[in-house]
C-alpha cells in the first residue's frame, strides 16, 4: 500500500547553491505531429450536426470526429491572462451559451519564433497572451467504463512549444487512452518574479504561473474528463524537458495534491531552480531595463514589446522555489519524501546531449575539432574540467562532438534523473528507462559530421505512435506506447508479450535490437564523478 499523497502543510525549505542549469535543445519537440490549422473560433450557436458533442461544466463542446479518434480542439481552461490577470494565478474560464466549436486549437502561449528543421515549434495559431486552451482526444469507439487519463505537459525550456504540437488522436485510439495537451504560459509571461508581484499575492509570492496553469488544467480534467469518457480517478500528468521537470515539481508542490494518480518524466526530473530571492532580483533589474519601477508600467505594456524585451539575458525564464508552490529544490523533496506518493516512471535518452552539440556546432555552421574540445569543457566546467576530461578522453569517442555529447548527457541528465529515481524509490515504486535507438532520427536526414544517435526529444514519437522505420523500430514503438499506457492504466509499466519492467535500480534499456534491464546504467554514464558536488 502506497503512503497518503498529501504533503505536510507547513515546514522549512532548504535552498540550496543555485546551479547553472544545461542548455535544453529545441529539439524536445523534434518528434511530434503538428496539426496545420487555425486557432479555435469564440463559441457558436448550435446548428450543425456534424461532429461529436459533449457538456462541459461550462458549456458545450462540438469536436472533429475521426475514424479511430475524436479531437476537441481549443478548450479553455482558464480565463485569458490578459490585462490586469498578466502576472497572476489563473482563474476559471466564463461560461458560454450555444455550442462552441471544438475543431481547431487554441492560439500558443507568447513565445519568439523557433524556425527549426521541425518546423516551428509554437505549432499552429498566432501566439498570444490568450492562450490558456487544451486539446483532448479520445477513441473513436464507445466503451462501458472510463479510460484512464494522460494529461502531456510539453517541453521547450519553459520559452517555446505548445500542446497542439502533438497529436493525441494515435496514442488514444491504441492505447485505449483519453490524452489531454495543454498549453501554459511561457517565457517572461509565465515565470517573471518581482517583488510587487509578491507584495499582490497573499503568499507573498511571484513567477511559477506557467505551473499554476498546468495545475489549473488538471482541475479542469478532474472536474470535466467524465463527459469524455476519462476517469478523473486515474490520472497520468507526462511530459519530457521542460515538461518532465514540470512533473517533477508537481510532485512537490502542496498545490497538485490529489490532481494526479501517476507520473511519467521524459528526460526532466530535478533540475536546480533558482531561489525566490534570486529570481525577484533578477525580474526587478529586468523591469528595470524596460523602465518600469513597478508592475502598473509593465502591465501597461504591449505583450510583443514585453516578448522581445523577454529574449534579453538578465533573467532566466524558470520556475523558482517560492516556499508555496515549490517549497523546496525537488530533490531536497524526494530525499525526504516530501512528495505525492504516486508511481513514478522516468528516464532519458542514451545520446541526449548529442543535439545541444549538432545545434551548437554543425547546425549553426561549424564543427568541435580536437582542439576546441577542452576549452569547451572548461567553459562548461571550469574547476571540474581536468576530471572531466580525463573521463572523457577524445580516444574513447569517435570525434569531439560525440566525446562533447557524451559529457552533457551525463553531467545534465542521465545522472541526475537516476538519482531522483533512486530517491522516489525510498518512497513509492520507481522505474527508469534508456531510450537507445541510436537511428531514431535518421529520417530526418541531418546534415551532421557525427552520428546524432539517440539525443533529447528523440523518444518522443515512439510514445504518442507513428513511427516509420524499420520493422525492429515500429515494434519497439508499438511496445513503448504499450508500457506507457499499460503504465497509465495500472501504475505498472506492463505490454502484452514485452519484456518485464522491474523496478529501480533495474533500467529498462529500450532499443529495437532488444528490450532488457540492465544495473550498470550508474557506471556507463560516469555517475559516480557527476554525483558528487561540485568543488
Amino acid at each position: 500500500m502506497s503512503a497518503p499523497r498529501t504533503l505536510p502543510t507547513r515546514y522549512r525549505p532548504r535552498l540550496p547553491r543555485l546551479c547553472r542549469v544545461g542548455v535544453l535543445s529545441a529539439a524536445l519537440l523534434l518528434s511530434a505531429v503538428g496539426t496545420a490549422v487555425t486557432p479555435a473560433e469564440a463559441a457558436t450557436p448550435a446548428g450543425s450536426s456534424e461532429g461529436p458533442t459533449v457538456t462541459t461544466r461550462y458549456g458545450q463542446l462540438r469536436g472533429k470526429a475521426g475514424t479511430t479518434a475524436h479531437a476537441y480542439l481549443g478548450i479553455p481552461y482558464a480565463a485569458p491572462p490578459v490585462g490586469s490577470l498578466r502576472w497572476k494565478p489563473p482563474v476559471r474560464p466564463a461560461r458560454w451559451t450555444g455550442v462552441r466549436d471544438a475543431t481547431t486549437p487554441g492560439n500558443p502561449c507568447m513565445q519568439l519564433p523557433s524556425s527549426t528543421p521541425w518546423g516551428n515549434l509554437a505549432g499552429p495559431g498566432t501566439p498570444s497572451e490568450d492562450c490558456l486552451y487544451l486539446n483532448v482526444h479520445t477513441p473513436a469507439q464507445r466503451s462501458p467504463l472510463k479510460r484512464p487519463v494522460m494529461v502531456w505537459i510539453h517541453g521547450g525550456g519553459f520559452t517555446v512549444g505548445s500542446g497542439s504540437f502533438y497529436d493525441g488522436g494515435t496514442l488514444a485510439a491504441e492505447g485505449d487512452v483519453v490524452t489531454v495537451h495543454l498549453n501554459y504560459r511561457l517565457g517572461a509571461f509565465g515565470y517573471f518574479a518581482h517583488p510587487g508581484l509578491a507584495e499582490e499575492s497573499p503568499h507573498g509570492v511571484s513567477g511559477n504561473y506557467g505551473l499554476l496553469d498546468q495545475q489549473a488544467a488538471l482541475r479542469w480534467v478532474r472536474d470535466n474528463i467524465a463527459a469524455f469518457g476519462g476517469d478523473p480517478g486515474n490520472v497520468t500528468v507526462f511530459g519530457e524537458s521542460a515538461g518532465g521537470g514540470s512533473v517533477c515539481q508537481h510532485l512537490v508542490s502542496p498545490s497538485a495534491a490529489g490532481l494526479f494518480d501517476r507520473a511519467i518524466a521524459q528526460s526532466g526530473c530535478g533540475f536546480p531552480l533558482p531561489t525566490r530571492e534570486s529570481q525577484q532580483n533578477d525580474g526587478r533589474a529586468w523591469a528595470d531595463s524596460l523602465g518600469c519601477a513597478d508592475v502598473a508600467c509593465l502591465r501597461a505594456r504591449p505583450a510583443g514589446d514585453l516578448l522581445a524585451a523577454s529574449a534579453r539575458p538578465t533573467a532566466r525564464w524558470v520556475p523558482n522555489v517560492d516556499g508555496a508552490v515549490l517549497p523546496e529544490q525537488v530533490t531536497d523533496a524526494l530525499a525526504s519524501g516530501r512528495f505525492h506518493r504516486v508511481p513514478v516512471l522516468q528516464g532519458t535518452t542514451a545520446d541526449e546531449g548529442r543535439l545541444t552539440v549538432a545545434t551548437t556546432y554543425d547546425l549553426a555552421g561549424r564543427r568541435l575539432t580536437a582542439e576546441d574540445y577542452p576549452a569547451a569543457v572548461r567553459a562548461l566546467y571550469g574547476a571540474r574540467a581536468d576530471e572531466v576530461l580525463a573521463r572523457y578522453p577524445l580516444s574513447g569517442h569517435g570525434s569531439p562532438a560525440e566525446a562533447l555529447g557524451a559529457v552533457l548527457t551525463d553531467s545534465r541528465f542521465a545522472c541526475p534523473q537516476s538519482r531522483t529515481a533512486a530517491l522516489m524509490a525510498g518512497h513509492t515504486r520507481s522505474y527508469q528507462y534508456e531510450f537507445a535507438d541510436r537511428h531514431s532520427m535518421d529520417y530526418l536526414d541531418l546534415p551532421l559530421s557525427f552520428p546524432i544517435g539517440a539525443p533529447h526529444g528523440s523518444e518522443i514519437r515512439y510514445v504518442f505512435g507513428g513511427v516509420t522505420g524499420t520493422p525492429a523500430q515500429r515494434a519497439l514503438a508499438d511496445t513503448m506506447l504499450g508500457y506507457w499506457t499499460g503504465f497509465a492504466r495500472t501504475g505498472l509499466p506492463y505490454a502484452a508479450n514485452a519484456p518485464r519492467w522491474s523496478p529501480y535500480p533495474k533500467v529498462q534499456t529500450l532499443a529495437p535490437e532488444g528490450i532488457a534491464p540492465t544495473l550498470t546504467f550508474p557506471r556507463d554514464h560516469e555517475c559516480d564523478l557527476w554525483d558528487r558536488p561540485a568543488a
